[in-house]
């Protein structure tokens, strides 16, 4: 099972030595979110990862910088979605990924990108009023039903209230990884988070 970790939507202390460090642990999918940043202050953040993790790194906005740079893929918002954007700057390896928020969007959508998040699983840790939608076995069985392709990417990834504790649900149901955010940004030592979360995958870097 894979570990994915999303950025908090607002800068926090020391938060690209943090997120650099996660990465030579091993962390193998860095989303960055940053909601109303520029293109400069997205460019500038990126340039202070080391170069050798940029392809680990999924960007939710200003999607160009993907292919000048070098990084991992595109996550696609709602709001992208809405806008039926289709000529996204894609190269051989670079991903693409979205979010959605029920099974019948899984079912008839999932095929169009590589992997794609679900939520929310759990009451999400991040977002007050942002209640669990989901009953497990229901979500496994559907999980069950869809064909497995072997890719690097995840197909179907749990978000929303993922901590360690529910990490052997998340897998029982099926889930292909575990997006987590609150459970790392939220812990005073974002890294010990991290890795306990990943003791617990036993994810790692090839």
């Amino acid at each position: 099972m894979k570990l994915i970790l999303i950025s908090p939507p607002h800068s926090v202390a020391d938060e690209v030595p943090l997120v650099s460090e996660m990465l030579e642990l091993g962390l193998a999918r860095f989303h960055v979110r940053k909601p109303g940043w520029s293109h400069a202050e997205m460019a500038a953040y990126v340039a202070g990862i080391p170069a050798q993790y940029h392809s680990r790194l999924v960007l939710h906005s200003h999607h160009a910088l993907v292919p000048e740079l070098g990084l991992g893929g595109v996550h696609l918002t709602a709001a992208t979605r809405a806008a039926r954007v289709t000529r996204l700057p894609l190269r051989a390896g670079q991903t693409l990924s979205t979010s959605f928020h029920t099974l019948a969007e899984i079912s008839r959508h999932r095929r169009r990108y590589d992997y794609v998040f679900l939520s929310p699983i759990f009451d999400s840790l991040s977002k007050e009023q942002y209640a669990a939608a989901f009953d497990l076995q229901e979500v496994a069985a559907v999980l069950r039903q869809l064909p497995h392709r072997a890719t690097y990417a995840p197909q179907v990834v749990a978000l929303g209230g993922i901590e360690a504790h529910r990490l052997a649900a998340v897998q029982q149901a099926g889930f292909a990884g575990a997006a987590v955010l609150g459970a790392v940004w939220q812990s005073p030592d974002p890294v010990a988070a991290f890795r306990s979360l990943q003791s617990i995958v036993g994810q790692s870097v090839a």
